[in-house]
């Protein structure tokens, strides 16, 4: 009987090991899925009519995010067929397509981008890696001119603090691109950024077109509503690495904890904003109840 007692006790003591074990386990496989593969996520808005002037269909918008020179597939083809599928009539770019201290995500990054050319136009800002490389030449030497030159060969308009006047099927509506100052970036701490800052390195929207925002860093998302964006697309903070449920993201790029805009889409005066968890990763190779993502929207004809 006394043997039978011992046994027993033995069994739940080695009973929570297997437990942690299998847990263990499962979070391992779930974190290897998870960064080798990509879900689409999709969104639908209703056009929002300036001066009744509406376009003629829905309109679908393909956004990537913080490549960091991942491969999805030989040269991203995987990737690539995703976005076809999903026959865009534009593609937006929210930056960080490579990795400044990582030379060889250049050339990953400029292929993707002239497949994708060949796709639909192709509007790019560029993220704190693409603008840090840009403002410390005596860092980069000349990486981000050459890697800005190939993009332009392949067609991909480029806006650095610059605006673009398109129309989508019949709707007018401006692209702008936003760098803010790099110090927006520093870790531990949130910098605050004045709507005055923004209209000092991009000027004030046109109030009768449409206006969609590229602004990398979606910890400003109220700013850029108000500054005037109807819908802004971000991205950086990589889905807060690790989502919790009903909370979401974990934590920054920055180190900052519970990010209030980390991969979603939200409403904010009227503005929409989308924040990509982005398609790589940096530093941190880690992703759990994060899916990396393509983003498809559609801006459908009210």
């Amino acid at each position: 009987m006394l043997a039978k007692i011992k046994n027993k006790e033995e069994k739940m003591k080695k009973t929570p090991i297997w437990i942690l074990m299998l847990s263990v386990t499962t979070v391992c496989i779930e974190v290897l899925r998870e960064l080798s593969s990509f879900c689409i996520r999709k969104y639908e808005i209703n056009q929002k009519s300036k001066d009744d002037q509406t376009a003629k269909g829905d309109i679908r918008l393909i956004f990537l995010s913080d490549l960091h020179g991942k491969n999805y597939g030989s040269k991203n083809v995987k990737l690539v067929k995703a976005v076809k599928k999903q026959r865009p009539d534009a593609i937006l770019i929210g930056g960080d397509m490579l990795t400044r201290t990582e030379k060889d995500t250049d050339c990953t990054a400029v292929s993707l981008l002239k497949e994708l050319a060949s796709i639909a136009p192709v509007y790019a800002a560029n993220g704190n890696h693409e603008q840090k490389m840009k403002d410390e030449p005596e860092f980069y030497d000349d990486r981000y001119a050459r890697y800005k030159e190939q993009l332009l060969d392949c067609g991909v308009h480029i806006l650095e603090n610059e605006s673009c006047d398109v129309q989508w099927k019949g709707m007018p509506v401006t692209i702008t691109g936003l760098e803010i100052p790099i110090s927006c970036y520093s870790h531990f701490r949130e910098r605050p950024l004045a709507v005055k800052e923004i209209e000092a390195r991009i000027g004030k929207p046109d109030p009768s077109r449409y206006q969609v925002l590229l602004a990398h860093n979606p910890v400003y998302m109220e700013q850029y509503s108000r500054w005037g964006a109807d819908l802004t697309f971000s991205g950086h903070l990589h889905g807060g690495i690790i989502r919790l449920p009903f909370i979401g993201g974990l934590i920054t790029p920055q180190a900052q904890l519970f990010p209030r805009f980390s991969g979603d889409i939200y409403q904010t005066e009227g503005c929409y904003g989308i924040v990509s968890r982005g398609l790589g990763t940096h530093t941190v190779n880690l992703r759990y109840l994060n899916m990396a993502e393509l983003v498809s929207v559609t801006l459908k004809k009210e």
